[in-house]
């Protein structure tokens, strides 16, 4: 009578275990790196602050003085609302693998139709008036950033090469439609302008909930005129609602798998080029309403020539920053908002404030780099993870059992390997993974980290 035969270790349960230890590792490593990269970029900082014979001292004393005022304070979280909207339109491109440089032209020529299409229906009750006016920017920004996706999808157009494109002619068109086209009722002015808005198409405030706080912490109370965008509260919806679709829906599976891998992505049933013009029309959608917090929130209620620059290119660095995730791009749009209102006063103290940029740029330089080595760490460890736990696996990730005997004995085996019992090819037991594939999913899924990494 023959000896019974003993199992082997479950090899489920040491790769889950393994694969578990080395997610903890990552996620502490994700942490770490952003930290580490602001420090390195302090560091940059000092050394070119003591380059230039200033006193470390005075600038970071510069920095306190500035943001002990409230006023400064409600500036920072303005900015971050219109960074993170910005952000949140160029990490839906990302996604699909799609480079939408063209939030800037997006953004600005919504603003301008919202700005004449609210002026047109003064009168309307609110919040009618608001949804009417924020219906228009996100239908602007949708049909222009589609554009670029049409012309991807139809004529193989870079959408990098098309935005920038689409960039150039809606300045000219902003331009051309205010002095000419009829959106400003006086052309010949100075500063051409649309009609203001009644209050009626205005957003309410958060100064009733910003400035109380503000006090209690003793910051000095900002101006009557200081107006906190009570559009910050959208923008953390659009957050939530971004997180939602990608994690939560088919859609946003669809969109990342076909970011990740397209040919596999098809190969599953997925339509490519309707999830490009998708994606393109989504993230012109979200463009549009990076403007609506200072249109209906802020002094002038109207589109001017000098309306708000520059917040879509820097919702590609904030987007880069945050890995496109969402609560890593809010805060993201909160350190990039705070580096640019702290250095308002280094004028004062005789240091050019282009000092912001450097440290903005050495900051997004450093976080993008200590990430890339993180997750490349992280892919390789758990790539070793899943070999060393998994029993007879070979190097290319076949799953076939490796020849531990001599050939005769080999061949006397053969008929028991093909009866493929979990205790003779424990490498195939019900519920475990495959060797290369530690998530359990086909080549069109990532997971999240890597996904978000390797965006641009």
């Amino acid at each position: 009578m023959s000896a019974p035969v003993t199992a082997p270790p479950d090899a489920s349960a040491e790769s889950s275990a393994a694969l578990k230890r080395q997610r903890w590792r990552s996620f502490w490593l994700t942490l770490a790196a952003p930290v580490a990269a602001f420090i390195f970029a302090m560091i940059v900082v000092a050394i070119v602050v003591l380059a230039s014979g200033r006193s470390i001292g005075d600038v970071f004393g510069s920095i306190g003085s500035t943001m002990e005022q409230g006023r400064n304070i409600v500036d920072v979280l303005n900015r971050t609302t219109m960074y993170y909207i910005a952000a949140l339109a160029v990490a839906v491109g990302f996604k699909m693998n799609l480079f939408n440089i063209g939030v800037e032209g997006q953004y600005r020529l919504a603003a301008l139709v919202a700005a004449w299409v609210g002026a047109s229906v003064n009168g309307l009750p609110f919040p009618l008036h608001v949804i009417v006016i924020l219906l228009a920017a996100m239908l602007t920004g949708a049909l222009w950033a589609g554009i670029a996706g049409i012309l991807k999808v139809t004529r193989g157009v870079s959408e990098v090469i098309s935005t920038i494109m689409l960039n150039a002619i809606s300045a000219a068109m902003i331009g051309f439609l205010l002095r000419d086209g009829g959106f400003s009722p006086d052309p010949a002015g100075r500063r051409p302008s649309t009609a203001p808005i009644d209050e009626s198409g205005w957003f309410p405030s958060l100064n009733w909930l910003v400035d109380p706080i503000l006090d209690a912490l003793g910051f000095r109370p900002p101006p009557a005129s200081s107006n906190t965008y009570g559009f910050l509260l959208v923008a953390i919806v659009l957050g939530i609602l971004y997180a939602v679709m990608l994690n939560r829906t088919r859609f946003g599976y669809d969109l990342r798998a076909s970011g990740a891998n397209q040919s596999a992505a098809q190969a599953s049933g997925v339509n490519s080029k309707r999830m490009t013009v998708y994606a393109m029309l989504i993230s012109g959608a979200i463009a549009g309403l990076v403007g609506m917090g200072e249109l209906l929130g802020g002094r002038q209620h109207a589109f001017t020539e000098n309306f708000v620059t520059g917040v879509g290119f820097t919702g590609i660095s904030v987007a880069l920053l945050g890995r496109n995730n969402p609560v890593g791009m809010f805060f993201a749009s909160m350190v990039w908002a705070f580096l640019d209102i702290s250095t308002r006063g280094f004028q004062i103290i005789g240091i050019s404030n282009k000092l912001a940029a450097i440290m903005q740029a050495v900051v997004l330089i450093a976080v993008v780099i200590a990430y890339t080595v993180v997750s490349r760490r992280t892919k390789a460890a758990e790539a070793r993870s899943v070999a060393a736990s998994t029993p007879g696996a070979v190097a290319d990730g076949a799953g076939e059992p490796l020849p531990t005997t001599s050939s005769a004995s080999s061949s006397s085996a053969t008929p028991a390997a093909e009866g493929s019992s979990p205790a003779q090819r424990p490498d195939t037991a019900a519920g475990s993974d495959p060797p290369g594939d530690p998530d359990g999913s086909d080549g069109s899924r990532r997971n999240d980290g890597s996904s978000e990494g390797d965006a641009r």
